[in-house]
């Protein structure tokens, strides 16, 4: 039998082994001659499992430090695993679109049998991501858009109702849960063809699952950890990442529906027919893209509406500029809402793009190497499997392309200041090939939001709200701790 002693022996020489290994690992960038910053054995520069900030802030403080030692790009680690963080803004216009075809993955884990969910077009890669994005592009263009326009309109009403008597009995206003309502209700009618009414069913099971899909446990961010250290594994594993009920309770609705449509020779314009219309499709691949369409569509297009408001909130002569172009403007229609009215309001574009500056949904992204890649102006290659990252907050917050960023200053994005901006300087929805396919979608409902509430009412920051602003960590799509309160007061 093994003695005490013996057990000891073992477990150090195990502990020896592997903390050089670590540090075997972590040589891998200096090999490369690229600058990378100094990792800790073992979870390198950033420990998932115990995060204190946001994903998007932390890539941030990397990004300051890089750039604050003159560097191009840089290297970090996730545990072992090697990152390459790009801070030069022509070297992200080649990663993101001149030279595409070595970065057309996400890098995302996927597992297309045991969660079909997961593999939707965010997250495919390859000839498959190409192939889907080719077929469902035609969905979402500007003839397409004005197409849907009156739906979005005719979710106003639910919204002014329930404004209505949050100012009758005098109460804050969660406004993102109150704006959630309003696009999920939204992305019901367009991608599903059906009448979710949230905004009047607290209970409504589509607002509960998107919220579940939005609120990652510990034990969710412990797998993502695992898959994306480990993929192959995590397949072997058969480990998904879409929480079961949520899973099922989608692939029923859609399943529900296409046999509907189906049996009966149904036929509307909205996401789910324009799938159905493809007949290369299976159930779980329709399902998979309208789960991505429904949760990216309402969320972050609510995140948004709601830090423009906080901000207008805080700027009352910003709302009020805002407020009398949208007046104006209305007038030129008598007095209606329409999508034209909308595309005329630039003030807003200004105002919009400003928000998605400070407070962009999505404050990183991700890029796989598919294959070798020499770096232009260096005799340096980022080797095949590398993980790169784009440090959106990072280069929103930069002074050197926004003097004084923290200040909300949507004269920023006028002609002459976008003109003179580089291009890659603002990336709320990415760029390239990969740019979000929703982009024009998402901004359309936006402003019809924002344009009703802002005819209607007078907003102020309520006490409730939590100042300054912390985020939460673990949400994928940036969210304030313990939300955004605002008074509403009817005009």
């Amino acid at each position: 039998m093994p003695t005490l002693f013996d057990i000891l022996g073992v477990s150090v020489a195990l502990l020896v082994i592997t903390y050089a290994y670590f540090k075997w690992r972590f040589q891998y960038w200096r090999q490369k001659n690229v600058p990378f910053l100094p990792p800790t054995v073992p979870f390198g520069n950033f420990n998932m499992l115990r995060q204190r900030d946001n994903g998007g802030i932390l890539l941030k403080k990397f990004y300051d430090e890089m750039k604050s030692h003159g560097w191009k790009h840089g290297g970090f680690y996730s545990l072992f695993q090697p990152g390459y963080l790009v801070i030069d803004l022509d070297y992200l216009k080649n990663i993101m679109t001149k030279d595409f075809d070595h970065f057309t993955d996400r890098g995302f884990y996927y597992n297309e049998k045991d969660d079909p969910l997961s593999a939707h077009l965010f997250a495919l890669g390859g000839e498959k991501w190409r192939n889907l994005r080719t077929k469902i592009t035609p969905t979402f263009t500007s003839g397409k858009m004005k197409q849907m326009f009156q739906i979005l309109v005719d979710c106003t009403p639910d919204l002014i109702e329930r404004i209505d008597s949050f100012c009758r009995e005098k109460k804050p206003i969660d406004i993102k849960e109150l704006l959630g309502c309003f696009t999920t209700d939204i992305i019901g009618s367009c991608a599903f063809g059906l009448q979710f009414n949230t905004s009047k069913d607290k209970n409504s099971p589509f607002r509960e699952y998107g919220r579940k899909a939005f609120t990652p446990t510990y034990f969710d961010i412990v797998k993502m950890t695992f898959a994306m250290a480990f993929p192959r594994l995590a397949l072997a594993l058969k480990l998904r990442m879409t929480r079961k009920d949520v899973s099922d309770f989608f692939l029923q609705l859609v399943r529900d529906t296409v046999k509907y449509r189906v049996e009966n020779n149904y036929s509307r314009k909205d996401f789910i027919q324009l799938l159905i219309d493809l007949k290369s499709l299976t159930i779980e691949e329709i399902a998979a893209q309208c789960f991505v369409f429904f949760i990216a569509g309402f969320e972050t297009s609510s995140t948004t509406m709601t830090f423009v408001l906080y901000e207008l909130s805080r700027r009352h002569d910003l709302q009020q500029k805002l407020r009398n172009e949208i007046n104006t403007v209305l007038a030129k229609y008598d007095g209606h809402m329409t999508y034209e009215a909308i595309q005329d309001m630039k003030y807003m574009d200004q105002v919009i793009n400003e928000a998605l500056r400070m407070y962009p949904p999505v404050p990183l992204l991700s890029r796989k190497c598919v294959k070798d890649y020499k770096i232009p102006d260096q005799e340096i290659i980022i080797d095949k499997g590398t993980t790169v990252c784009i440090p959106i907050w990072g280069i929103h917050y930069d002074k050197d392309y926004y003097p004084e960023p923290e200040i909300f200053d949507p004269e920023r994005f006028n002609e002459d200041n976008k003109k003179s901006r580089h291009h890659y300087a603002h990336l709320p929805f990415g760029e390239g090939p990969r740019i979000c396919i929703g982009l024009r979608f998402g901004l359309m409902q936006t402003k019809v939001g924002l344009a009703t509430l802002l005819q209607n009412y007078n907003f102020r920051v309520a006490g409730r709200t939590q100042e300054p602003l912390k985020y939460k960590v673990a949400s994928f799509v940036l969210a304030a701790e313990g939300e955004i309160w605002l008074d509403a007061e009817k005009l």
